[in-house]
């Protein structure tokens, strides 16, 4: 018999019983070793309609297979739906740091423009965004139009959100002047961008109904910062206070002085990012502010510091310093 009848043969019967032993398979058609791993990788590797079972056993997967993904689909559907369901109701109270980023002079541009040269220009501009937001770990939460809504803080937190969220500021402005455009553009008017930050509490959660659904956060923090944005000269990044006040220090800002936002009862201070000021850290800034006493620290300093003397008489020596952040492990290494 050739090749193709023997597997032909094999694959009936391993299909009518179910399970078949490879000794009872080279025993019944006289196959060597060879034949046989030709069989076993036709069956398992190129048909995917058998499994091996431990070594010495061939199992029909073939019929059992097909029936599995069509219920596992019909599953996963099912659990998709629910999954859609439940989460309408669940909501989540982050502190997020909320960034606002808009086309200067857009209207005016796209009326200039051919419609599909001004298309190119938006996706130059969103791709060029959304490049420094990935950056700096920043979640993009709508694209509207040519202005960007941008989250740092959800889904995953981090520290120093605020921080991120400025060097995406100035890393957009700065991205303007070079932004790869087809040769056959000419824009009448340098891109330029306004962008507003501002820090604090919302709720998020999923928005919408049907197809349409998008995780929104909620709250005043989102109206704020775009009204800072209005407020924004073209190419530049202004803050709000509560947003300056994480970042103190770590950048160089201009007071603008209250502004009176709309929908906001009270002025609100703004600031004007101007550039990065060098620092590495808030601790290196608390540093050169000045520090207050360090109390409480004695048995933990006086481990690093004979560890250090062992290491100044020639013994290498390491030390693993852990714990959660905030709880002094910089300032006990600058201390120590």
């Amino acid at each position: 018999m050739t090749f193709a009848e023997v597997l032909g043969q094999v694959r009936e019967l391993l299909q009518s019983k179910g399970r078949v032993s490879y000794r009872a398979l080279k025993l019944q058609f006289n196959l060597d070793d060879d034949y046989l791993e030709g069989l076993r990788d036709e069956l398992i590797e190129a048909e995917h309609v058998a499994a091996d079972e431990g070594g010495k056993v061939l199992m029909w997967t073939g019929g059992a297979a097909k029936e599995e993904t069509e219920n596992r689909g019909i599953g996963e559907r099912k659990s998709s739906v629910q999954r859609l369901e439940s989460k309408q109701d669940v909501a989540e109270r982050r502190q997020l740091t909320v960034m606002f980023c808009d086309l200067v002079g857009s209207t005016a541009l796209s009326e200039q423009l051919d419609p599909e040269d001004w298309r190119e220009v938006v996706r130059a501009y969103q791709a060029a965004g959304a490049a420094v937001i990935s950056r700096y770990e920043g979640r993009v939460a709508q694209y509207l139009g040519d202005g960007l809504l941008v989250y740092f803080g959800y889904p995953t937190a981090h520290e120093d959100d605020a921080q991120r969220a400025v060097h995406t500021g100035l890393g957009i402005v700065g991205a303007m002047p070079v932004l790869p455009l087809p040769r056959n553009i000419r824009l009448p008017q340098p891109l330029q961008v306004r962008i507003g930050i501002h820090t604090g509490p919302v709720v998020v959660g999923e928005m919408g109904g049907g197809d349409k659904r998008e995780l929104l956060a909620l709250g005043e923090t989102p109206n704020i910062a775009a009204r800072v944005q209005g407020e924004a000269e073209p190419n530049t990044v202004v803050i709000s206070a509560a947003t300056s006040r994480l970042v103190q220090g770590l950048f160089e800002c201009q007071d603008l002085g209250p502004h009176k936002l709309k929908g906001v009862s009270t002025p609100l201070p703004l600031y004007r990012v101007v550039s990065d000021s060098g620092v590495q850290s808030r601790f290196e800034v608390a540093v050169r502010t000045g520090l207050t006493p360090l109390v409480g620290r004695e048995e933990e300093l006086g481990l690093l510091r004979r560890h250090w003397e062992r290491v100044k008489a020639g013994a290498g020596q390491a030390v693993l310093l852990s714990g959660e952040a905030g709880i002094g492990k910089s300032r006990l290494v600058q201390e120590g």
